[in-house]
């Protein structure tokens, strides 16, 4: 129970942090370990469980709420969580470095030693390839942070319970973690760019068919498309990166993206805030679509195909 608003945001920090610590390097382990025509469908695998089980703890907090209150019960969870994950990492988790010097040797040639700033550059701006992916995580993660704020707000204002809330917040990434077991092999097999650009304007439509919806049905068939939507972008994206990247620079470039990805969630919140407080909840969900939609315009006119066959 946080006695005053600066813990919550002390909290949140500490969060932040973990998640750089966990989740990134988790990814790039996992693209140590698959070689590159498995990397879509070691990335899809990654980000099924972890999304499945951000579909399942939303489903299991909101009954939890629902049933005994919004503090402290639903963050109970978040303990238990953290006692695995940490029991597993220190148990069971090996190293990868050494295959990732390895793969280096084999891999060696021109673009195998870059510093860190230029690594930064040309992930965010300068390789049409990299900075592609990295625009579209971005407002990927735009559109995911609006979704986690705005849409309670549209959904309770529709009428809906607490429970029914719930429900549809676990819809999305429940789809969204489903559906990446099968959209990061497929990208193995048809490329990265096609499904990546069609992903984020199957995620425009979603968040399109919300800001339209008025009931429980169109509000559960915008969180499928946005879940079919993210599932067809998000290992897509991160498979990208290990296509184009050199092993020697490629987890730096992998930071780099998620830096950017990731701060969408922030970018997201605050520009729907603004957005929401000025022309209305449903305003913003419109402004978020149209640049989704816009965003894999770029990616399908600058991005060239990262998939060698």
């Amino acid at each position: 129970m946080a006695p005053s608003w600066g813990w919550i945001l002390v909290a949140n920090v500490l969060l932040g942090v973990s998640q750089g610590l966990t989740w990134s390097t988790t990814v790039a382990m996992k693209v140590d370990l698959a070689g590159p025509r498995q990397r879509g469908l070691a990335m899809g695998l990654n980000e099924f469980a972890g999304y499945l089980a951000v579909a399942a703890s939303a489903l299991a907090t909101g009954w939890i709420a629902a049933t005994w209150g919004l503090r402290p019960e639903p963050f109970l969870l978040g303990v238990v969580y953290v006692v695995l994950g940490l029991g597993l990492s220190v148990g069971v988790v090996r190293e990868t470095l050494p295959l990732v010097r390895r793969e280096a040797t084999l891999a060696a040639g021109p673009g195998a030693e870059l510093g860190a700033r230029a690594v930064f550059w040309r992930t965010t701006l300068t390789d049409r390839e990299l900075s592609s992916v990295t625009q579209a995580g971005l407002v990927n993660n735009l559109n995911d942070g609006m979704a986690w704020g705005l849409f309670p707000l549209v959904f309770g204002a529709a009428g809906l319970g607490l429970a029914e809330v719930g429900a549809l917040a676990a819809l999305y990434p429940a789809v969204w973690g489903v559906a990446q077991l099968g959209t990061g092999a497929w990208s193995d097999r048809v490329g990265r760019k096609g499904l990546i650009a069609a992903g984020m304007a199957v995620q425009s439509l979603g968040l399109a068919v919300v800001a339209a919806g008025a009931e429980v049905r169109t509000f559960a068939v915008g969180q499928v498309l946005l879940g079919l939507g993210t599932a067809m972008v998000y290992p897509t994206l991160l498979a990208a990166i290990g296509d184009v990247a050199h092993p020697t620079w490629r987890a730096s470039s992998m930071g780099v993206y998620r830096l950017w990805r990731d701060l969408g969630y922030t970018v997201g919140a605050l520009l729907t805030g603004v957005l929401a407080d000025t022309f209305g909840v449903r305003p913003a969900v419109w402004v978020v679509a149209a640049l989704t939609l816009a965003s894999g315009g770029v990616v399908l006119l600058r991005m060239r195909e990262t998939l060698r066959r």
